[in-house]
């Protein structure tokens, strides 16, 4: 027996003693290949279901820290601009587009030692006093060249073809482009005008161009059809493609005609969602939104088109007398064309209209809803043609927004990429940035009442004075910069000690944008019937925020400034 067992214990080598260190290096091995792949495993898993860290792909709970940094049931009243879809694109995400090169311009274009660039046309029979012929491809060159060496802080993206100006010699020319620097992402479009001269040898030569949107000869001249219709643009170089991130065209003719039903037949097929009015109403327009956003979301989420109220209630917030202000139009501060051409919506005094004439007729029904806390999942099934929810008088339980707390947060996405800003305001800082040729700094300095709060903001008053503005900034701004202030400080002499390392500019600088004179004054005067429209507080705020995220360099009050936190003492984070 003893060696039977011997024998076997022989030919099994693996129960050698000499072998016993190796045994326990393998099994080591393969214990840790083992964990390897299990944590592999765990890897693969954590990324197929990571989100984001983008608000947009937040819970509603989380995008409204992210925007009003409140609790659901109450806002603060905030008098920030409010953060919009195009905000949460970062500008970066349209790099990928070409944009337009002096090497891509034709070689017709001849360059010699004069200020100017100057071309010979091919036809040498010219007249010294000849008008120009702006349709000439020669012409075309010599102005893509010019505007390419003259503004160097933009990207060209498309040229339009020329046109003639006032005068003989005068062209109007229109491009696509954005700035090479700074926040914003959006698309813009200027037309300039364009003084030629002609030379006894033939020469062309730009002698003179204009201010911003002085061109308006080449401004497009859209229909009143859905969608953007930019046909006539010319794409040069050939390897520009469109753009598939949808992002507002700033400068471009805007159509926001309210929508009109068809026919009876197609108003009586679809289906609608109304909500009353609430408590929302003549609140923060952060407030609005967050409620606004949770009525498009749940349209959206049933399948419905969306009556809404164009009229608006502007807070006092941002009233120039102080009180409330009723009577203003969701136009005046948002894209409404963007917002048609992404979902469907129509005019709640066209629908009441419309439904009066075919409501009997056709059996038209009404579904009420008068609890917020009818869950919109419930409602899936409705067969009525209108859905209405209707608030009541109690505060906050008659807010739009308390329909997707609850079992409605998990079902509805507020879908923020549908609200733009107004492109009207957006042009008009556009404008300002163009007369800084788009080569400029900025700096925030919130002040006002809470300057003066010293319980909750000690250090701002201080901080945002003169002086301390001059030693925050001169590590970080050059001097002889263009340097613009966004700022809630009234008396503008304040900052005059900037003037001696700066050359400052402030929002009122540019009033001429929004006069009576204004192509702005006269939109918005067609937009509102016929009645003028007053350059309000939000839209001040909005311009002025706009213009300081086109800075090449953007200072924060609350980030770079002072050490104070943006809601008050103890509320710093990350975000602030």
């Amino acid at each position: 027996m003893l060696g039977r067992s011997s024998i076997t214990l022989s030919r099994n080598g693996s129960f050698r003693a000499e072998n016993l260190g190796q045994n326990a290096l393998a099994m080591i091995g393969n214990l840790c290949f083992t964990l390897f792949v299990f944590g592999v495993l765990i890897f693969t898993i954590i990324a197929a279901t990571y989100q984001p860290e983008d608000p947009l792909f937040h819970p509603s709970s989380k995008i409204t820290t992210f925007l009003t940094s409140n609790s659901n049931a109450t806002f603060k009243s905030d008098i920030d601009v409010v953060k919009t879809g195009e905000d949460f694109v970062a500008s970066n995400q349209t790099a990928f587009a070409s944009f337009i090169n002096i090497t891509d311009v034709e070689s017709a274009v001849i360059v010699n030692d004069a200020e100017e660039p100057e071309v010979v046309p091919e036809n040498h029979d010219c007249g010294v006093h000849d008008p120009i012929n702006c349709r000439d491809p020669d012409v075309f060159h010599l102005l893509m060249k010019v505007a390419i060496e003259r503004f160097k802080d933009i990207h060209f993206y498309r040229f339009g073809k020329p046109v003639r100006g006032n005068n003989d010699s005068s062209c109007h020319m229109a491009w696509r482009f954005r700035p090479k620097e700074g926040k914003a992402a959006a698309f813009y479009k200027d037309y300039r005008s364009f003084t030629v001269a002609k030379s006894e040898n033939c020469t062309l030569s730009v002698v003179g161009i204009g201010d911003y949107h002085s061109g308006g000869n080449a401004r497009k001249r859209r229909g009143k059809g859905r969608g953007r219709n930019k046909e006539g643009f010319e794409k040069v170089p050939a390897k520009m493609e469109n753009n598939p991130i949808a992002l507002p065209d700033i400068g471009e003719n805007v159509n926001d005609e309210l929508p009109l039903v068809e026919s009876e037949s197609s108003f009586s097929q679809d289906k609608y969602l109304i909500y009353s009015v609430s408590g929302d109403r003549c609140k923060s327009m952060h407030q609005f939104l967050w409620s606004f956003t949770c009525m498009l979301g749940e349209a959206q989420y049933l399948n419905r088109t969306l009556v809404m109220d164009l009229s608006i209630c502007l807070s006092k917030l941002y009233t120039s007398t102080g009180q409330d202000e009723e009577g203003k139009d969701f136009r005046f501060y948002f894209d409404f064309e963007h917002l048609k051409d992404s979902t469907s919506v129509l005019d709640q005094t066209q629908f009441w209209s419309d439904w009066s004439k075919w409501q009997q007729k056709d059996k038209l029904s009404l579904h009420l809803v008068e609890d917020f806390r009818v869950s919109p999942m419930k409602l899936a099934q409705v067969k009525d043609t209108l859905i209405m929810r209707k608030f009541g008088n109690v505060e906050p339980d008659n807010y739009w927004y308390r329909v997707c707390e609850g079992e409605g947060e998990s079902v509805i996405q507020r879908p923020w990429h549908m609200i733009w800003k107004s492109r009207r305001l957006l042009d008009v800082a556009s404008a300002i940035a163009a007369k800084m040729n788009w080569d400029f700094d900025a700096v925030h300095v919130e002040r006002g009442e809470k300057a003066s709060n010293k319980e909750l903001w000690p250090n701002l008053d201080k901080d945002t004075s003169p002086e301390s503005l001059l030693t925050s900034l001169q590590y970080k701004i050059e001097d002889g910069r263009n340097l613009y202030v966004a700022t809630n400080e009234p008396d503008k002499s304040f900052f005059d000690p900037l003037k001696d390392k700066y050359s400052t500019h402030f929002l009122d600088d540019y009033k001429e944008l929004w006069d009576s004179d204004s192509d702005w004054y006269s939109e918005m005067t067609k937009l509102n019937k016929g009645n003028p429209v007053e350059f309000d507080g939000y839209m001040r705020i909005s311009v002025d925020t706009e213009v300081f995220l086109r800075g090449k360099k953007q200072i924060e009050t609350f980030n770079d400034l002072t050490k104070d936190c943006k809601d008050g003492i103890n509320t710093c984070t990350s975000a602030s």
